[in-house]
């Protein structure tokens, strides 16, 4: 991995263009350090993702932020203002969708948006269109406690788009729809990011992080571990090319003796080569074996995720062929 690979904020940027200040922020439970000297900004307009394993402190970071909890010490700005102690004034300029949201249950989807709507004076139509914008206009009469799991996850998101804020959390949105459903919510995040809204965003979906975010901060045990473009994340990583071909091809052993592969692995029904070099490794796949069924993959996101996070040859490793020395 490179060793340059956080872009906090550049001492040139100005506050005044950023919707989120973060500054040496800590936070801790008892004897857990939650939160742990975190720096960020998140500009304005910008689709900014929150990513790191369970326990990382994303939602302790996020929740100092909509101004439910207080850090320990270091500061949160959020619109030029401080969301702690709760900051009524910032309410209707955020919209916030967690992932245990309450409903009114007894109500149907459409009579709950307007309701959610009418508390921040947002109108009827601002309900009805949201409801359509996120797949919901089929189901808008019927009860919210009869909605399935997904249905319930896109009604969430509407409540904290109805009303039109400025800045939006999104807490694992996608978590529950189905794929189709999914990249469906992604063209209405698009639009919000086109329209000039702020969103964070924290998921579990690496591709969906490396699809939307300009930005993204991968937390780990309470810190930054880095936090740039995806793109220029993964550029850093200098993480190697996958080769897969049909197991049955080569033995892993056969596969772990040619020049240029560095790591084979079995992974669904696919021998996997890991490489620097995948030009050297085709050409000498082709001469022993021809490459029907061949497929190669770069590195990703989720590749960036694993090293930082320590989870790359977590639970693989009776799998695994390495060369030796």
């Amino acid at each position: 991995m490179s060793e340059a690979r956080s872009t906090a904020f550049a001492p040139h940027e100005e506050a005044a263009d950023a919707a989120i200040v973060i500054e040496e922020v800590r936070k801790r439970y008892g004897d857990h350090q939650a939160v742990d000297g975190v720096s960020l900004q998140v500009r304005r307009g910008e689709f900014f993702g929150l990513l790191g394993p369970n326990g990382a402190g994303k939602t302790t970071l996020v929740e100092m932020m909509e101004g439910l909890r207080r850090a320990d010490s270091g500061t949160v700005t959020v619109l030029g203002q401080s969301p702690w102690p709760r900051n009524v004034a910032l309410l209707p300029r955020l919209g916030v969708q967690t992932q245990t949201s309450a409903f009114f249950v007894r109500q149907t989807a459409r009579e709950h948006l307007r309701t959610v709507a009418a508390l921040y004076g947002a109108g009827r139509d601002d309900a009805d269109r949201t409801l359509a914008d996120v797949g919901l206009d089929g189901q808008r009469d019927v009860m919210v406690e009869n909605l399935s799991g997904g249905q319930r996850q896109r009604l969430a998101i509407a409540s904290a788009l109805v009303h039109g804020p400025e800045l939006i959390f999104l807490d694992e949105p996608t978590a529950a729809l189905d794929p189709q459903a999914r990249r469906d919510l992604w063209d209405v995040l698009r639009e919000l990011k086109s329209a000039g809204r702020t969103i964070v965003y924290t998921t579990h979906h690496l591709d969906e992080a490396e699809a939307l975010c300009d930005r993204v901060a991968i937390l780990v045990a309470g810190s930054v571990a880095a936090l740039d473009s995806p793109h220029h994340l993964v550029s850093a990583a200098a993480a190697p090319t996958r080769v897969l071909l049909p197991v049955e091809r080569l033995s892993r052993e056969e596969a772990a003796a040619m020049a240029g592969v560095d790591r084979v692995t079995v992974q669904g029904g696919s021998l996997v080569l890991e490489t620097a070099t995948s030009g050297k490794v085709l050409q000498a796949l082709d001469a022993l074996t021809g490459l029907d069924g061949v497929q190669t993959r770069t590195a990703t996101l989720e590749d960036v995720y694993l090293e930082l996070t320590g989870a790359r040859h977590g639970d693989q490793h009776d799998h695994d062929t390495e060369r030796q020395a």
